[in-house]
């Protein structure tokens, strides 16, 4: 019985062995098959699990995918060329709908009076903890201090004062693509910095009908994108009084759920009524000759929609995008033409690379396609990378 025992101790002990030796087969295997991939050490350059920590898990995409990095002053950041591209695509559909609905771009001065922002009452109390102020200029203490701007309802009032003088004039529909600045306490890349890139649209209209009209209709625009180029379902609504834009008689949104259960404001259109103009006396003579106030609309939206796009469709393996939005896509078909009488296998293959051939995995990948199918020509393939 003692040699029974014995037997099957190490019987035990060599299976054990057997199985250790299986495990670390795998392991190089593994990690073999990761450095074919081009993945090198794979507990480097994994990304967080989105169930374990979402917001470590979108620090991880937006570095790893090379988005955008953390600029020298606390709170800002750096848009790499991939995540520029992204903002490009939104840029590129948005400019051809504000174009398609009569609105011109226009540019006006980053550097805003500080007397302008404190004209409108409710602007001032809404953006003074935020404003970046500069007081001093080539060496000099400034007569005035100049805010940094951000958003340009009163500069742009301040113009548009020079320029409605009559019911003629109306509405003028204006977008400005710019930089603006908000000094933000908690910061994260895209979707709350201290700078951010944006669109900001500024209408005059003569009757407050057409101004709340113009806002919808931008909100709808908005909406547009969300659903058929972002593929982000939104939610438009209207906003409380509180958490309305100051300066604003009514604020209007498109709202979308990320992956934290959390909602992300994604685009705003504000009716400003007679605010501003009241404040920068913008008034034109309508057709009975009496003097009036023009009705003034506010729409934007930035950078933090490429955030949004993150948010809704990446995963634990990293980045994903929507195709109407990604820079960088390839398709590679692979088929069979039939005629009367004769069997046509001949190779379609379409590269769209927006990078000029700056991913080689990219190209690796499509090469290995097109050998596959030249080994294979009588296999009907469609790959889409």
């Amino acid at each position: 019985s003692c040699r029974a025992v014995e037997v099957e101790a190490v019987a035990a002990d060599q299976q054990q062995q057997s199985k250790q030796k299986q495990q670390k087969q795998k392991q190089k295997q593994g990690k073999q098959q990761q450095q074919q991939k081009g993945g090198g050490k794979a507990s480097e350059e994994a990304v967080t699990p989105k169930s374990e920590d979402f917001s470590r898990w979108y620090l991880d995409v937006v570095a790893k995918a090379e988005l955008a990095d953390y600029g020298p002053v606390r709170g800002t950041m750096v848009i790499r060329p991939y995540g520029y591209a992204i903002w490009e695509s939104i840029q590129s559909y948005l400019d051809r709908r504000f174009k398609e609905t009569g609105h011109q771009n226009a540019y006006f001065p980053q550097l805003i009076p500080y007397s302008f922002i404190t004209k409108e009452a409710e602007h001032v109390e809404g953006f003074a903890p935020e404003l970046a102020l500069v007081t001093k200029g080539g060496g000099k203490d400034l007569e005035e201090p100049l805010v940094v701007r951000p958003t340009s309802e009163t500069i742009i009032n301040h113009m548009f004062a020079q320029w409605v003088q009559s019911y003629r004039d109306l509405p003028l529909l204006l977008n400005q693509w710019a930089n603006v600045h908000r000094w933000e306490m908690r910061t994260r890349p895209f979707v709350r910095t201290l700078e951010f890139l944006w669109q900001e649209g500024h209408t005059a209209h003569a009757t407050p009908e057409e101004a709340e009209a113009e806002a919808m209709k931008m909100l709808q625009v908005y909406k547009e994108f969300a659903v058929t180029q972002a593929a982000i379902p939104v939610i438009p609504g209207r906003k409380s009084r509180i958490e309305s834009f100051a300066g604003a008689n009514i604020t209007y949104t498109i709202e979308a759920m990320m992956g934290d259960r959390k909602a992300l404001q994604a685009g705003t259109s504000h009716n400003l009524g007679t605010n501003f103009a009241k404040a920068f006396n913008t008034q034109f003579v309508d057709e009975q000759q009496q003097l009036q106030y023009v009705h003034q609309t506010s729409w934007g939206m930035s950078t933090r929609m490429v955030g949004g796009i993150i948010m809704t469709h990446g995963d634990d393996q990293g980045l994903r995008l929507p195709p109407n939005v990604a820079p960088t896509q390839v398709c590679c078909c692979c088929g069979l033409l039939l005629s009367a009488s004769l069997l046509l296998s001949p190779l379609f293959v379409v590269f769209d690379l927006l990078f000029n051939w700056k991913h080689p995995a990219l190209l690796l990948t499509c090469v290995r396609l097109v050998q596959l199918a030249i080994a294979n020509p009588l296999h009907s393939q469609t790959a889409h990378c």
